[in-house]
């Protein structure tokens, strides 16, 4: 495996300034960018094994903490195996920051990002590619609706809230999205029931989005996170073979 250089780095955003998980190969040469948007744990050891992974095979990977209005990660003190049913209090403490994280806060902090990844000398020219988790994949579309010149691959994992009836839908992007797209959706997330799946799809298939959404059998919402209840290894795996051949197809 590929030796990687990790660096904990600070991000001027318009409203402060961000903390950042930077991880990449240890060659000192650019390497495509990947922003990688957190699920609402945040920031923590899975999280960036997962970034490590990611840069071990040939990406630079910032992962930024979402939540930097509130402090610096981890904004909320969080147990080593995070079970939301054996500790209910977790969620009553991360369910109005979620809350407070507007499309919009959304979409300005992503122009920090980006442009502090185009101004990096670690990461190689052109766009990025994004991979979002969780409330992460809604923070995926956003970007790639609003910043769509960055933006040439986007992948979001077990998301929730894809296609509402709300103003600020993810789903409602699409029209603005360039970039090649590619959802694996959890069959057992009551977050993204089936009709949900299918107007997000229908909303990308309309406007010529180019796209693959998948359901994963037997999977829940979280499937990705080794730390949680949800974790499902043969989902994950899946995952990680369709998130490196978009990273491959891109760069």
């Amino acid at each position: 495996m590929t030796d990687v250089q990790r660096d904990d780095v600070d991000i001027p955003t318009e409203d402060g300034v961000a903390d950042a998980y930077l991880v990449r190969p240890a060659d000192d040469r650019p390497h495509p960018g990947v922003l990688f948007y957190q699920d609402a744990y945040g920031p923590r050891p899975h999280l960036k094994s997962m970034a490590d992974r990611l840069a071990a095979a040939g990406y630079t990977v910032l992962l930024p903490n979402v939540f930097y209005r509130l402090g610096r990660a981890p904004v909320v003190d969080l147990p080593e195996f995070i079970d939301p049913g054996a500790d209910p209090s977790i969620w009553e403490r991360l369910g109005p920051m979620l809350a407070d994280l507007t499309s919009d806060l959304v979409k300005r902090d992503a122009g920090a990002y980006l442009r502090w990844l185009a101004d990096s000398p670690l990461v190689a020219d052109g766009p990025v590619a994004l991979t979002g988790y969780c409330m992460g994949s809604r923070l995926a579309l956003w970007t790639a609706g609003a910043h769509p010149d960055r933006v040439a691959a986007a992948a979001g994992f077990h998301g929730g809230g894809l296609a509402t009836d709300d103003p600020d839908s993810p789903h409602l992007e699409a029209p603005r999205i360039t970039a090649e797209l590619y959802f694996g959706h959890a069959d057992e997330d009551a977050s993204l029931p089936p009709a949900q799946i299918a107007r997000f799809e229908e909303a990308l298939t309309a406007a010529g989005v180019r796209h693959t959404c998948e359901v994963y059998t037997g999977a829940h919402h979280g499937f990705t996170q080794a730390d949680t209840p949800a974790y499902h290894q043969e989902a994950d795996e899946r995952h990680w073979a369709a998130l490196l051949d978009l990273l491959k197809r891109t760069f």
